[in-house]
């Protein structure tokens, strides 16, 4: 008889993986629906990222593989008497949006493919030219940046091929000569009051500035706070800033996508003034990192992940030895 610590191992063993479950929810919907796997992806990614930023509209129900959220009214109609209807033709009856993606003649809001091809159907609705997956995606979130982060997903998901991108990288090689504390909401005075939204990790000039994630070139250029400053934006809608650079790599251009690693730039000293001002404090990366909430985006403190990210590759590095 096996014990229950075996047991245990066993079964945590035969669990399904997660990422291989989303993946053959993924391809589900894509065959019934004929739209590509990369954009039924990206459409749950970014539903995720809301449901994330808004715990408490969007609440997802326990074991929920997916991050789509559609609220019951809207799922069965707003006139439904039955708020909690799942049969498709008195849905669509009353206007709801609900459908039946697994083919089991029930509309079930409690079903992730459900959930997911409906979402997916009612883009498609649009056509399947070049330019209809963007209309599709505008009529149904009635939001410019939504399509933006979608296509955005979309191209990150083609350039790897999968969907399982969740690897991340330390901002400065671990081998090199940096330190960094938490700075995060300590005070800053150049050009009016502010705290401070990131956080800094000081080395020489010159130290190369990598891609903590994979993600999309979303900005390149100068700003009068942060210098010379890249913005990457990743799968879990997070905009990665990096700033006071001394300079980018040459070949690198708002709208490339990035892995985790990848060199986009140096450390340096460049801001606080007009295009080119440097030196005015120590050389440092400035790293912040911000949620978008559909509408708005707004800082949190990057340090702890800076620090998993930290053990995980000098970890990873040991290994490999």
């Amino acid at each position: 008889m096996a014990s229950p610590a075996y047991a245990t191992d066993k079964s945590k063993t035969n669990a399904p993986d997660p990422e291989q479950r989303l993946k053959k929810i993924y391809d589900q919907v894509s065959r019934k629906t004929g739209m590509p796997w990369q954009e039924v992806a990206a459409i749950d990614k970014y539903e995720r990222a809301l449901s994330r930023a808004h715990r408490k509209t969007r609440p997802l129900r326990e074991g929920a593989a997916v991050g789509v959220f559609i609220s019951e009214a809207r799922w069965a109609g707003e006139l439904n008497p039955d708020p909690q209807d799942d049969q498709p033709v008195s849905i669509r009856f009353f206007g709801g949006v609900g459908r039946d993606g697994s083919g089991d003649g029930i509309a079930d809001r409690g079903s992730d493919v459900d959930l997911l091809y409906t979402v997916a159907s009612r883009v498609k609705e649009h056509g399947s030219g070049p330019d209809d997956f963007a209309i599709g995606l505008w009529e149904y979130y009635h939001n410019t940046r939504s399509v933006q982060r979608i296509l955005q997903f979309v191209k990150i998901l083609e350039a790897f091929g999968r969907q399982d991108l969740t690897r991340h990288a330390f901002p400065l090689p671990i081998g090199s000569n940096y330190s960094y504390r938490s700075t995060w909401g300590d005070s800053r005075g150049w050009g009016g009051y502010r705290i401070h939204e990131g956080t800094d990790i000081f080395a020489g000039y010159g130290v190369p500035v990598r891609s903590t994630t994979y993600g999309i070139v979303e900005l390149k250029g100068w700003n009068r706070y942060g210098g010379w400053r890249i913005g990457i934006r990743d799968l879990d809608n997070l905009y990665h800033y990096y700033a006071h650079l001394q300079g980018f790599e040459k070949n690198l251009k708002p709208g490339d996508v990035v892995q985790p690693g990848q060199v986009i730039g140096w450390v340096g000293s460049s801001g606080y003034g007009r295009p080119g001002t440097s030196g005015k404090f120590p050389p440092h990366l400035h790293y912040g990192v911000y949620r978008d909430r559909g509408l708005v985006e707004w800082a949190f403190d990057p340090y702890p992940m800076l620090r998993k990210w930290e053990r995980e590759e000098r970890k990873a590095l040991r290994v490999t030895r």
